[in-house]
């Protein structure tokens, strides 16, 4: 599970427009709500999955496109930024295992928070 954990950890960026060529991920019924930059990626929250793009290898063009589908998120945490630590995150717990994101402060975390809480509640 550990080896889970430290594959699964992304950084949120910043809020960015949501890319055209996530229309050709979603399925029948999925609406894209908010996209986030992530270092060198993208990632889409939708009324039924966060979409995570993970490009890869020196030019990028290798792309693995991870999908956190909400209805296997038994729980999720957010914890927002403090004086000192001004990331905020996000923990989902799956039958997968454990994920977590890291949200810059510019990412308004309880946004994203109640996004979530809309699609698995």
């Amino acid at each position: 599970m550990a080896e889970l954990n430290q594959m699964m950890a992304w950084t949120f960026t910043q809020e960015i427009d949501i890319p055209d060529s996530i229309n050709d991920l979603l399925v029948t019924g999925e609406e894209a709500h908010i996209a986030y930059k992530t270092i060198r990626d993208v990632a889409v929250v939708t009324n039924k999955r966060i979409i995570i793009s993970d490009k890869q290898g020196l030019t990028g063009k290798k792309v693995e496109v991870y999908t956190i589908p909400f209805k296997s998120v038994d729980m999720y945490s957010t914890e927002n930024g403090g004086t000192f630590d001004l990331n905020t995150e996000l923990e989902l717990w799956t039958r997968a295992g454990k994920f977590k994101l890291n949200l810059n402060k510019k990412v308004d975390i309880r946004k994203l928070d109640k996004l979530i809480a809309e699609a698995i509640l």
